[in-house]
């Protein structure tokens, strides 16, 4: 985590980040049709956050032209070396709220789980509205978290036990009101894209390793103490008392949802 100012960073994440976020397979084919419908025929198109290339790396091969800009050169060179080692479009380690690109560079551009790590997020949006041309689109697909399930309760007691608040930087969860508002203030016009659904990948058995490894960013904030060490415990305490045998809780489903923001021409 930088400072309060700042956007937060995933160098530390490069290594894990394809093991532990991510769509399904199939997710990743309905998703890459989703996009490739709305950026095809738009010209050159830059992903904010292009972290490992998730999203990137199969537009690139369905031919759209990306470009891509992120603050963590760890989890771009982790894209270089899924792309066989050879860079495979133009990467910038750069700043969401300050794009060192002169204005209406792009044909279109789009966010994925980015927003919510970005404290100034209007300023990315700003800068993504003033980079891309008139009569392009910017899509956004803000991050998530699920209310009522095992996962957010457990996320609740980490929460409690450390002090440390798990609302984002940034956007907050699932701020598509907040979204559209901004949007509309940049002049674009909101659309809905057909959402799909997901299934988690994995369990709460994992879920809950990967707190003690530290492996989301809202753990990152807290200092590595016995603090620490303690509310994994007791979390892991938590979930089996409320929850019972991790094998028999029902993976979450959740909403692979994209807005499109049209500029005006």
């Amino acid at each position: 985590m930088t400072d309060g100012a700042r956007s937060v960073a995933f160098d530390r994440a490069a290594e894990y980040y394809d093991a532990t976020r991510g769509l399904s397979e199939e997710g990743n084919r309905r998703q890459t049709a989703l996009l490739v419908a709305e950026l095809a025929e738009r010209g050159r198109v830059l992903e904010v956050g292009v972290g490992t290339g998730q999203v990137a790396l199969p537009l690139h091969a369905a031919g759209i032209p990306v470009v891509g800009i992120d603050l963590a050169r760890p989890m771009m060179r982790r894209l270089v070396e899924k792309a066989g080692g050879a860079i495979p479009f133009p990467l910038l380690e750069a700043d969401a709220t300050r794009m060192p690109f002169a204005d209406a560079t792009f044909g279109a551009a789009y966010l994925r789980w980015v927003l919510h790590l970005i404290p100034d997020w209007r300023a990315a949006l700003g800068e993504a509205a003033r980079v891309v041309a008139r009569g392009g689109v910017i899509l956004v697909l803000p991050g998530a978290a699920g209310k009522n399930t095992p996962e957010s309760e457990i996320q609740a007691r980490f929460a409690e036990l450390t002090g440390v608040p798990f609302e984002p930087a940034g956007l907050k969860w699932a701020g598509y009101g907040e979204l559209d508002g901004a949007m509309a203030a940049l002049g674009a016009s909101p659309r809905a894209l057909p959402a799909f659904t997901e299934v988690e990948r994995d369990g709460l058995d994992a879920f809950l390793e990967r707190i003690e490894k530290r492996r989301y960013s809202w753990t990152w904030r807290v200092p590595d103490d016995e603090r620490f060490a303690r509310a994994v415990a007791d979390v892991r305490r938590f979930a089996q008392d409320r929850f019972g045998p991790f094998e028999r809780v029902p993976r979450q489903e959740f909403e692979v949802a994209w807005r499109a923001y049209d500029l005006p021409a």
